[in-house]
């Protein structure tokens, strides 16, 4: 344009409109056009720089595609790491593939590529003193700075710089490792806040097994969703919301909906929760998926990482003690150095006291296990069985509430609270209050006695000694004697009359029974004597009414059976069968 007249500037003039971003464009696309064909280029470069040292973000992709594909000793070329980034769906971020065309073509020699990367190196390290250079001018325009201020923000600047990899291959990278004696002892690694619901602290790595559909993804999804929206879980306090990236092999989307709505989740109201849904990572085992995950995490800027579940992120052997440790040495090694936080979610082996399945290589490396266990009616145990620190409570008892509207669950009516303190005996497995829990729900009869309880414990698989038994059933026997309200199984419906005497209203409590001393209590379910039947009209004696033929009778004593009797398939009184407890209904395990 002839009459425009160009407005002068002073190159000194650096007023943010006309500020550079030091970076050399020309190296960083002669680097990653060469990586793509060579190998040793980049093993060569990754000596003098690091991914955050790129500042196109197109080339810093195709270095992180090629640096997972260098561990896991994949060929090299321009079109296959297209096809690599053309999987993980993030083609359109290098131009739909144009860019990786125009600068795979006419590349540098490999032997060249270290003294580019030593270029890209000077750059960064001049953005990086950039960026410090401004932080300490806005720190000191806000009129909030002070001199100590300003020495912490310059030390901690130089720090890092000396702890960053140089390419003359120095041990400044490896003795930044080594501790500091003073400012180490100085520190209170006790005073450490556990993070809500204390079940972990900051940083630490924790596993949670439970039996199949026991829901562990219920319980964890809602803590992380609390976590991250800084609401309290399991009576703990509120604290600030942390971020969190929840990584999801398991449930579909329907679920996932259906369940933060129900915790009281939606839009507005998912915090700094990020969720990954069915995520195109490589598996986490290899050099490759630990790279993709802390991708991950850095673009979600994610203080704690759920893995669910941990096994199909694997792909060696579950039962291989290698496969483990490479899960280890890859990804959740690189999240402890990062001080980032990690939950697993795994599966219970067949045997259920054995922990999780597969090889035992998997609890060496985290800070704690918790077993999740379901009790039945919405009771659940949570029990610590490894620790690595000791800090925090060993065991939970945990009850899960549920509103359902028709066929759906109403929002905000799922939650976990902590079990009243009235209840948390029927809760801790081989207690007699449990034990009493377990045989109410084989369904055996209050007057049930030793051999045939301990018969039914058996063939459930259920193993407690004797005496504790004996203690069960005494006390369920007692039951009725005693007055008590709960003296059957929670597996009666509740139109069902309970048990006693015939003639006794169902809705009244059987009334205490008085013993001479010496007298051993009435056993239960033992009708007592029935009434005179009513004389007939015209006979000179006393003679039943003939039975109802619509009425079932009892096969032993051929009296008229209860109705609620008939109708839970019973065809004997409770007293009149041999071995001292009513017949089982067809199809019922009678052990």
């Amino acid at each position: 344009m002839e009459n425009v007249r160009p407005f002068p500037h002073d190159p000194a003039d650096h007023d943010g409109l006309n500020s550079r971003v030091p970076h050399d464009a020309d190296a960083e696309t002669l680097v990653g056009g060469v990586i793509m064909h060579d190998a040793d280029a980049y093993t060569e470069c990754a000596k003098i720089i690091k991914r955050d040292d790129l500042y196109l973000h197109p080339v810093r992709l195709i270095w992180d595609v090629v640096g997972g594909m260098v561990a896991e000793g994949k060929q090299l070329h321009p079109v296959l790491v297209r096809a690599e980034i053309d999987r993980l769906g993030r083609l359109r971020e290098v131009e739909h593939g144009r860019f990786i065309d125009r600068i795979g073509i006419d590349v540098i020699p490999g032997l060249m590529a270290p003294s580019f990367a030593e270029r890209i190196r000077e750059e960064a390290r001049l953005r990086r003193h950039l960026e410090h250079a401004r932080t300490v001018q806005a720190t000191i325009l806000g009129g909030t700075a002070d001199p100590d201020a300003l020495d912490t923000l310059t030390t901690k600047h130089a720090d890092y710089e000396a702890g960053r990899n140089r390419a003359d291959g120095g041990p400044a990278h490896l003795t930044g490792a080594l501790l500091d004696w003073n400012p180490f002892f100085n520190t209170d690694f006790g005073s450490v806040q556990l993070l809500p619901g204390k079940l972990m602290a900051p940083g630490q790595q924790i596993t949670v097994v439970g039996e199949g559909k026991a829901g562990k993804s219920l319980l964890v999804q809602e803590w992380l969703w609390r976590m991250a929206t800084g609401q309290s879980f399991l009576g703990d306090r509120p604290q600030a919301p942390v971020p969190v990236l929840y990584i999801d092999a398991e449930n579909g989307h329907q679920d996932i909906q259906e369940r933060f709505l129900s915790y009281g989740g939606g839009p507005g109201r998912m915090g700094l929760l990020s969720y990954a849904s069915f995520p195109p990572i490589r598996p986490l085992d290899t050099a490759g998926g630990g790279q993709d995950l802390m991708a991950m995490v850095t673009e979600c800027e994610a203080q704690l990482v759920c893995l669910d579940t941990v096994s199909r992120f694997i792909s060696g052997p579950e039962n291989d003690a290698d496969t483990w440790l490479a899960l280890y040495r890859h990804t959740l090694l690189p999240l402890k150095r990062a001080g980032i936080a990690s939950v697993r979610l795994d599966h219970m082996g067949k045997d259920g006291e054995r922990g999780a399945r597969g090889s035992s290589a998997k609890t060496q490396d985290v800070d704690h296990v918790w077993e999740l266990r379901a009790q039945g009616g919405g009771s659940l145990t949570l029990r610590r069985t490894h620790t690595r620190t000791g800090i925090g409570p060993e065991q939970f008892a945990i009850v899960r509430q549920a509103q359902k509207d028709g066929d759906r669950y109403r929002p905000g009516g799922t939650r976990h609270i902590l079990m009243a303190y009235e209840h948390l005996e029927q809760n801790i497995v081989g207690s007699v209050e449990w034990l009493i829990t377990k045989i109410d729900g084989l369904g055996l009869p209050n007057d049930a006695g030793n051999p045939r309880t301990i018969t039914a414990l058996a063939g459930a698989g259920i193993k407690i000694g004797k005496d504790k038994i004996a203690a069960a059933v005494r006390e369920r026997k007692n039951r009725d004697n005693l007055g008590s309200p709960n003296g059957f199984p929670q597996t009666f419906p509740d139109e069902v009359p309970r048990e006693g005497s015939p003639g006794t209203p169902a809705e009244s409590e059987k009334p205490q029974v008085n013993h001479y001393p010496g007298t051993p209590r009435e056993p239960q379910g033992t009708p007592p004597s029935p009434p005179s039947p009513p004389l007939r009209e015209g006979k000179g004696e006393g003679s039943p009414d003939p039975a109802d033929t619509d009425t079932p009778l009892c096969t032993v004593c051929t009296k008229p059976l209860q109705p609620y009797r008939h109708e839970r398939g019973y065809d004997t009184h409770l007293g009149c069968d041999p071995t001292t407890g009513g017949s089982y209904p067809p199809g019922d395990d009678a052990a």
